[in-house]
């Protein structure tokens, strides 16, 4: 039962998660349109946003809602939390039709209850997690040949893609940098669990960070944030974050699952129909993910015909006119 309560607390803990991560989304742009108004946009190089307290509070909901998904990884299996991230963009949706009088579709609200109801098969199938004593343990599963062998795997095909493919293909071939990210990002899960079993079982008052595991866990964690944050920000600087956010959600989902399977061995205790159900709930969020932002430009005007068109409609109404002038 103990360990069926850490998953009630996991899965709490990661849907607040996602409230308050998908809320920030909305309140920090709100605060970006506000301070438009006033000074120099952010993607002109303005950073007159500092000083509007709407950009500050999507910061701190952002930074609260990180922290509850920190602590879920503590609780709960990464099968579990990983795909309930997809609710982030359900509160987002909602949140922008209020306040930003960004029109929810009606093709948008069946995207919803699709990502809701895959997270809700997960959530009613997702292994129990094992019972973890010691960080010692978690550096036990890491060394096991199998996670070894993914873990190499994975940093040689980093490597190839930053070296090699990133400077030639980078800026055309978006799965390049979501590559990276999603790649690294799945070893960063696995990292992230370690050290928030380490705080949970500290806080517990057996102290974990007096071994050399739990330091390294936290410099790898560190170490493989900073190089996300600079591919990812390439990723939306050089494609359409409308298609890249349900691009990486896939691939970094994926990835993550995969890694978890290999390393915590959450599946072994299920039998087929469980991890069948398991799987058909993540594609279902994943169909709805994609179906959430392919239609989110649904509803709006079309766009006025460009002056080029125009002039050319206007030269074959008047084709006299044209002869006369030439």
């Amino acid at each position: 039962m103990g360990i069926l309560t850490d998953n009630v607390r996991g899965f709490l803990l990661a849907v607040s998660s996602s409230v308050f991560i998908g809320s920030s989304t909305i309140i920090k742009k709100k605060g970006l349109i506000k301070s438009a108004a006033a000074g120099t946009r952010a993607a002109s190089g303005g950073f007159s946003y500092l000083c509007e307290p709407w950009w500050w509070a999507g910061m701190i909901t952002l930074i609260v809602g990180e922290t509850a998904n920190f602590v879920a990884y503590a609780y709960a299996p990464a099968i579990l939390v990983t795909p309930l991230g997809a609710l982030s963009i359900i509160f987002s949706a909602v949140l922008a039709h209020f306040m930003l009088k960004e029109k929810l579709h009606i093709f948008g609200v069946l995207g919803c209850i699709l990502c809701v109801v895959g997270s809700t098969t997960i959530v009613l199938h997702a292994p129990l997690d094992r019972k973890i004593e010691s960080v010692k343990e978690v550096w036990h599963l890491a060394t096991q040949p199998g996670f070894l062998v993914y873990s190499c795997l994975t940093i040689v095909v980093v490597a190839v893609l930053i070296f090699r493919f990133a400077p030639r293909y980078g800026q055309s071939h978006m799965i390049i940098y979501i590559g990276i990210c999603s790649l690294m990002g799945s070893l960063t899960v696995m990292s992230v669990k370690a050290v928030a079993i380490a705080v949970k079982l500290t806080f517990g008052g057996v102290n974990q960070f007096k071994y050399f595991e739990t330091w390294f866990f936290t410099v790898f964690v560190i170490a493989s944030c900073v190089l996300q944050v600079v591919y990812l920000n390439k990723a939306l600087d050089a494609f359409n974050s409308a298609v890249i956010s349900p691009v990486y959600y896939v691939t970094f989902t994926t990835f993550t699952i995969i890694a978890s399977m290999i390393m915590f061995k959450n599946w072994d205790s299920q039998s087929a129909a469980q991890i069948g159900t398991e799987v058909c709930g993540f594609i279902t969020i994943l169909s709805g993910t994609f179906l959430l932002h392919k239609t989110k430009d649904m509803g709006k005007p079309p766009a006025s015909e460009p002056p080029l068109i125009q002039t050319h409609t206007q030269s074959l109404s008047h084709p006299h006119q044209n002869l006369n002038s030439s």
